[in-house]
Formats: structure tokens, sequence, C-alpha cells
């Protein structure tokens, strides 16, 4: 801990920071991206002097290196409950570098997660900011939402410094071995370097890191093993929970992930897949209250996750809250508007309203973002036409999205037309057409192969 004073002769004193502010109230993170020592610094003196103008008590506080943050446990320094903070943190985009490939990531490389934790201890405190510069081209491939401002970069206040072409060097605790073992492409050797980590060191961040690397091994038997070490080790380590509930998700073991993540939501709050994972996976063990509730509060951990908003939806339509379903799949849509399912989810729930000709327009937005015109929304689609009186589109649709499906999947779907052709009429009597479209589903049923 230094004072501000130190805090500014350290940066540069021959810099002069800008006349504006450079930061707006309320924001508890700060990320200078630039391309030079100076530009970053120059920036931060000016984020600096403005903190210090609303907090003259303020002492800063120098956060651990930022390659060495997943690996960590826990990443955030304990901060002086007396004093204003302000904590610094260069070279943030180095904790988010992670090579690993198959569908595995370690999640405390994950900016949703890292800084879900600096967000969480920065608001307990009440009064301190994080102040963190980054290189603008690693930050670019390592977390392309900081950007657009989509995520947790919603809640990141990111200031541009100065531009350029130049890449800052990485600092000397991206060589070390951990750091060193998510930035190669060779998975064995990350494994290796891991285990070797192990050897020296066995904390909950570092079996948690070996377990993430197992995994894409393959080794799944490992990779429970450390992580059960690593909960044991450090029971408030939200990451071990998670990766734990990932492994079971891998086994099928709904009942064993729900707890997982449960425990990583209440651990992490502001760290919204851990609940959504828990709302996915108590969905799955048709515990819809609860499922709700966590879907809930992932959203209120991150409002601007429109893949949460969809599953949200989901559920509510399965509840029969259709008009919060449609509220909310109409805020996914504007979050994300090339996203398909989100127009097919909507087109379900206007459908079930019997708003159908709404339903009809929002299938034919979603297929028209869906280059592999998913063959069940198509064959909604086509009962939409019908709905809306046009039996001969709803007929070509059919015949078109069931050619070429394999046997059962195709006469499961055509069952399932056929049920929901039935139950339409039952509304609409005096449907045109229907007949032609219910004899066609008769006959494609009745055929043997």
């Amino acid at each position: 801990m230094i004072t501000y004073d130190e805090f500014t002769a350290l940066l540069a004193p021959a810099v002069t920071a800008p006349d504006a502010p450079s930061r707006p109230s309320g924001a508890e993170i700060a990320v200078i991206v630039a391309a030079s020592d100076a530009g970053a610094h120059a920036a931060a003196l000016a984020v600096a002097r403005d903190w210090r103008t609303e907090h003259p008590d303020t002492v800063v506080v120098a956060a651990p290196p930022a390659a060495a943050w997943p690996f960590l446990h826990p990443v955030t320094p304990v901060l002086p409950a007396d004093r204003a903070v302000l904590v610094w943190a260069p070279h943030l985009d180095e904790a988010l570098a992670n090579a690993q490939t198959g569908g595995v990531r370690l999640v405390t490389t994950q900016p949703a997660f890292l800084l879900a934790l600096w967000r969480d201890a920065l608001r307990a405190h009440g009064r301190a900011l994080l102040l963190a510069t980054a290189d603008p081209t690693r930050l670019a491939a390592r977390a392309p939402d900081a950007a657009t401002g989509r995520g947790v970069w919603r809640h990141v206040h990111v200031l541009r410094g100065d531009a350029g072409d130049a890449t800052l060097a990485e600092s000397p605790h991206a060589a070390e071995p951990l750091p060193r073992a998510y930035r190669t492409d060779d998975a064995a050797a990350r494994l290796r370097l891991c285990l070797e980590v192990l050897d020296r060191d066995r904390h909950a961040g570092t079996l948690v890191a070996a377990g993430s690397a197992c995994v894409e091994a393959g080794d799944m038997d490992n990779a429970a093993r450390l992580l059960d070490e690593a909960i044991a080790a450090a029971p408030d380590a939200a990451a071990a929970h998670f990766e734990r509930g990932k492994l079971w998700l891998r086994r099928d073991d709904m009942e064993r992930a729900a707890p997982c993540f449960a425990e990583a939501a209440r651990l992490a709050p502001g760290f919204a897949p851990a609940a959504a994972n828990l709302g996915a996976t108590l969905g799955e063990l048709g515990q819809t209250d609860e499922a709700l509730a966590a879907f809930e509060a992932a959203r209120e951990a991150d409002p601007g996750s429109e893949q949460v908003l969809n599953n949200l939806g989901v559920l509510y339509r399965e509840t029969g809250r259709l008009a919060e379903s449609e509220a909310t799949f109409r805020q996914a849509i504007h979050l994300m508007p090339e996203m398909a399912f989100g127009y097919y989810n909507l087109g379900h729930t206007l459908f079930l309203q019997g708003r159908y000709q709404a339903s009809l327009t929002a299938y034919r937005q979603g297929q028209a973002r869906d280059a592999a015109r998913n063959p069940v929304q198509a064959s909604r689609l086509a009962l939409a036409e019908l709905a809306t009186g046009n039996a001969p589109a709803a007929l070509a649709e059919l015949q078109r999205c069931t050619a070429g499906l394999p046997r059962a999947y195709r006469q499961q779907l055509l069952a399932d037309t056929h049920a929901v052709v039935w139950a339409l009429l039952t509304h609409r009597p005096d449907l045109p057409g229907w007949k032609t479209v219910a004899d066609w589903l008769g006959q494609q049923l009745q055929r043997t192969p």
C-alpha cells in the first residue's frame, strides 16, 4: 500500500494528466487501453486525479500481477476498510490468455469470472476503484466484448489512450510456468507444466488450473480428483465449484452438478454463468420454480446476456407466463438482432397466445437468420402459415423441411406437427385448407420404409 502521491510519482513524473475528468461517477472498474506505457500512464493519472478529488483519503494498493490472476485464490487482495482505495492493475489483458481448444476454457481466464470477482470485492468495500491498463491488440483478441461493451464489460469503463499499431511487451510474469502453460497451443505441454507446478505448489488456484488441463486431455478421473482437492483446500473457491459442476455435466449427472453451480453462484454472485448453469441444470431436473429463480439471478448479474434472457423466456413460457416470455424474448432480440432462436422462441410464444400473424412474422425473421433452416422450427413456421390461412404455403414448407431427414427423426417431427394441427383445429374449426395438410401428414405417418 502506498500513498497517492507516491503512486503518481511512480507512474511517470514527466507525464501530465489531461484536464478532462475520465471516469464517470459510479464506475468501479476502469480499463485504459493504450499502445504505449506513456499513453496508459497519462490516462491513468487523469483517472486517479479524478478519483482522489472525490476521495481525498485515497491510498493505492497494487493488485497481484495480472498474468497470475487465473492461478490465485483469492485473486483480490484485502483492502483497507477505513480508507478509499485505488487498486492499480497494469497489463490486465495478461489475465485473459488461454489457448485451450475443444470447448474447454478454464473459468479463471474468462473476463466474466475475473471481473465479477473484482466487482464483488469493490462493491463490498464501498469506496474502491480498480484502475487497469491493457494492450489494445491483446485485449481485442482475448476479450472482444470489451470493444462493444457486451456482457461483463457493460460494468467496466473502458478508456482509450494513445492508438497505434504497436503492441506492448508482456510483463515478465507472463513467462512464469502457469501463464506460459495457458499460452501454448500444445495441450500436452500445458498439462505437463501444470503438473510440474503441482509438485511444489498445491493450492486451490493451481489445482483448478491442472484440473482444467486434465479435462482438455480427456482425463476426467484425475480432473475430478484435483477439483475435489481444490474444494477441500478452499471451500470458498468459486472457480473450483464451477469447474466441478462442468465436469458433472460432462458425465450427465445433473443432481451432482446443480449443488456445484449453486455454490459457485453463492460465492460469486456477480458471475452470471454460474447462476445460468444452475438454472439450466435445475430445468433438466424438472425443478422449474428453482430454475426460474436461478435464471432471474443470472439476469440480475448480467442484464445484457441474450442467452440468459433466451433461457428465461423459455421457462416463462413453460410455466404459462406468456406475457413475460414475450417481453423477455423481445429484450433478447433487441440485444442480439441476428439471434435466430430469439425470433423462433418469440414465434412459439406468440403462437401459444393465438397471435398467429405475429407468430408467422417472427418465425420468418428467425428463418432468414438461420442458414441451417432448423427442421423443427421450419415445421412450426408451417403451422403458423396454416394458422393464418395459407395452407398451400404450410404444406410446401412441411414437404421441404422434412425431405431427406433420417426416418426416426422425420416421423417424430411429423407426429408432433400432426398433433398440433388437430389441437389447432379445435380452436379454429373454420380453418381453410387444414384437411389438405392433415391428410398429407397422416399419409406420411402411415408410410413404411
